[in-house]
């Protein structure tokens, strides 16, 4: 094994350049990179049921963090309009991978 590896540090996938073994992005090229075991607190399954079942008033973005889209979707809740993106991205996050599920909502 090389000394990069052992001292726990990893190369990038897109440059290979010599990264930290938790680095989200490499610092020269920018390529993302996957953390070995990356798992975030943020359930995927829990994501889309609320997206599904109370999309309409922000939910799923209130779970996911991101209060300020859950307050629109509740100030807006009344068109119908937000329902209608909840399905939509219940739709995205069932398709996107775990790890870039994990990566963007943590």
């Amino acid at each position: 094994m090389t000394d990069a590896i052992m001292g726990g540090q990893k190369y990038c996938s897109g440059c290979a350049t010599v990264l930290h073994k938790d680095a989200f992005q490499c610092p020269k090229c920018g390529a993302p990179q996957i953390v070995a075991g990356a798992t975030g607190q943020k359930s995927k399954v829990m994501a889309v049921v609320l997206a599904l079942l109370l999309g309409g008033i922000g939910a799923h973005k209130f779970y996911l963090g991101r209060v300020g889209w859950g307050i629109i979707y509740l100030l807006f809740c009344w068109t119908f309009i937000p329902s209608l993106i909840a399905f939509i991205e219940a739709i995205i996050y069932v398709t996107m991978s775990d790890q870039a599920f994990a990566q963007k909502y943590g």
